[in-house]
């Protein structure tokens, strides 16, 4: 053969591996892109995304969505380059989203946690916010300390070192003064087992605090006899908390909340109803703009990354808490203009 000839074997050879390479060999990226977004006031399927059972509830109208961001793993080269060259999707290193220490089993179950977390987080806002009693109950339980074996996680609190339990930080609040060593009755229920009184003496606090420690986390949760089920699989992460809360509380109460409109949002919630910010923003307004939103809620704290990207028509309304949600709500349904970013 020829030098051409070599030329030209060489240079399909090189193309062929070079194709194989691109299709095969895997990238370390992930894309991030939109993801599914679901109406928390419709179904799933033929589920209510939120179903309330014991309790009256109001029909609702127009849609309360929350929003997601898809994550594609086991990127070959080409597959990569052609995401990243559609303009909806970034890519991003894996080691973020999956850890080089953890499995993607695991991963998979912390972010699951994470969203069955938020619904119980978003149930507890939604019912502070319209006035039903709350309870503190036994979270962790730290091993070893003076609760261990006196306390279980979900044991109801109800009195320390002779103060009631009204909150989590009234837990806190009953320990003022005390020292390690010190000795003191936790009265509680466990179940529905009659009241308990059990007296621990107090140890020395592991952060260095000169209060007595008990080892116990105190959480926050409804105390009423009605049940509320969240109904979506294969979604993780917490920033559906806000959503979830809104539709709970639309559910709970006459009206229609949105005024019959399409609003649609994000943002993780705490017990207390603040809104935290969340990750992704612009690939979650992109998909709610494309299913109908006209008004996204942002958390305050994304309020700057998300007026730089967001759609064309989508109304941006800026959101720092679960009460500023309702009012910029009860502006909307007004025909006002709510806080905006």
């Amino acid at each position: 053969m020829n030098r051409r000839t070599w030329t030209l074997l060489t240079s399909v050879a090189l193309v062929v591996i070079f194709g194989l390479l691109g299709a095969f060999v895997r990238v370390p990226y992930v894309a991030l892109g939109p993801g599914p977004t679901f109406d928390t006031l419709g179904v799933n399927g033929d589920v209510p995304v939120i179903s309330i059972e014991g309790q009256q509830t109001f029909p609702t109208g127009g849609h309360l969505n929350m929003t997601t961001v898809s994550v594609t793993d086991h990127l070959s080269l080409f597959g990569a380059m052609g995401l990243w060259a559609s303009g909806r999707y970034a890519l991003a290193p894996r080691e973020l989203y999956f850890p080089p220490d953890k499995s993607e089993q695991q991963i998979e179950q912390e972010n699951a946690e994470a969203f069955t977390d938020s619904q119980t987080t978003a149930e507890t806002a939604a019912l502070r916010y319209l006035g039903y009693p709350m309870k503190v109950l036994a979270g962790e339980v730290v091993k070893g300390s003076p609760a261990d074996g006196v306390l279980a996680p979900g044991d109801h609190l109800l009195a320390a070192n002779g103060r009631p339990i009204t909150d989590a930080p009234s837990v806190r609040a009953a320990l003022a003064g005390t020292r390690p060593g010190d000795r003191v009755e936790i009265r509680f229920r466990h179940a529905d087992q009659p009241e308990r009184v059990a007296t621990v003496q107090l140890a020395q606090n592991p952060h260095g605090d000169q209060q007595g420690f008990l080892g116990v986390a105190p959480v926050e949760q409804p105390d009423v006899n009605f049940d509320i089920k969240i109904s979506l699989a294969d979604v993780g992460g917490p920033s559906a908390g806000l959503m979830f809360a809104l539709a709970i509380i639309d559910k709970l109460t006459p009206g229609e909340l949105n005024g019959g409109q399409f609003v649609a949002g994000t943002g993780e919630i705490d017990p207390a109803g603040r809104v935290g910010p969340i990750g992704g923003i612009p690939f979650k307004m992109v998909k709610a703009h494309e299913a109908g939103a006209r008004i996204f809620l942002v958390p305050a704290d994304n309020c700057a990354e998300a007026k730089a990207q967001a759609p064309d028509g989508l109304e941006l309304v800026r959101v720092a808490t679960l009460d500023d949600a309702m009012k910029s709500l009860d502006a909307i349904r007004a025909g006002q203009v709510p806080p905006s970013c």
